[in-house]
């Protein structure tokens, strides 16, 4: 079984936990609830299969079942206060703290590369600009971004980029794009892409009093849907976006960085369902 802080997600480590017990004895649920103290002898299985959730009170029971000790106890609590947090501010700070104890336990943090990357539009923009800029110094690719950006932030995410394996310098100042995807783990990898999109979000208000109307292309529609109908324009905006990269791979003279958002979200509750409610 791996170390507890090779895990972000309790439900996950708990199984591999009881999974790891039950093969090498006659372990079973009953007996990891008595253990832990629970009268119900399903109650730690329907935790773990998410239809349940352990609570401040009942995670350091759990983690004396499974014999943690040190670290180990306050990393696992950390896990339950990160899989139960609603919001992705909460969920951000615990996460981080899991990741600090990690570092400190020299665990690798597959996260680490995807927060950074998300972290900031920079990133993602001077991943496109700097290929079409062979040669530019960073105060030159600082002075083509729309957006405030020193020279030295430009730098910075550069070598990030390049060290993170998303740019490749050919030559001094050159930089070709990798296939290096951003990867992350389940849990922590759409708490970055939200943060992107609130990011990405302002910019595009911004966008509405910074360009003329030639510069920029800002359309939406209000309609009535039901799940079919959404599930159908989902289906079409993502062949819409698969359709533009293709388009934009067809040019190799690429000479701006542009953003589009396809943003589609609810106005009001499903109104049939408050009806049968």
């Amino acid at each position: 079984m791996k170390p507890i802080i090779e895990y972000q997600d309790y439900r996950a480590f708990m199984s591999d936990y009881y999974e790891e017990r039950k093969r090498t004895s006659a372990f079973s649920w009953r007996e990891f609830a008595k253990i832990a103290g629970f009268a119900s002898p399903s109650y730690l299985k329907l935790v773990c299969e998410g239809k349940s959730s352990l609570s401040k009170v009942t995670m350091g029971r759990v983690a004396k079942a499974m014999g943690l000790a040190g670290y180990e106890v306050t990393y696992f609590e950390t896990m339950v206060k990160f899989g139960n947090a609603k919001k992705d501010s909460i969920k951000m700070e615990f996460l981080q703290e899991m990741q600090a104890m990690a570092r400190d336990h020299k665990v690798r943090i597959i996260d680490k590369d995807a927060f950074e990357y998300y972290s900031t539009w920079k990133n993602q923009a001077i991943r496109e600009l700097a290929p079409m800029m062979p040669g530019a110094m960073p105060g030159e690719i600082a002075d083509v971004c729309c957006q405030d950006v020193s020279a030295l932030e430009v730098r910075k995410s550069l070598q990030f980029l390049e060290r993170a394996g998303f740019l490749r310098q050919t030559q001094p100042n050159t930089y070709e794009q990798t296939e290096k995807d951003v990867a992350g783990s389940k849990e922590g990898l759409p708490i970055a892409i939200r943060a992107m999109h609130r990011e990405m979000g302002r910019l595009a208000i911004d966008s509405l009093d910074k360009f003329t109307a030639d510069e920029r292309n800002v359309t939406g529609l209000t309609m009535g849907v039901n799940r079919e109908c959404y599930e159908r324009v989902v289906q079409e905006l993502t062949a819409c976006r698969k359709r533009i990269i293709a388009i934009c791979s067809e040019y190799s003279d690429l000479t701006q960085v542009y953003r589009l958002n396809l943003q589609l979200f609810p106005l009001s509750r499903d109104v049939k369902g408050k009806e049968e409610a």
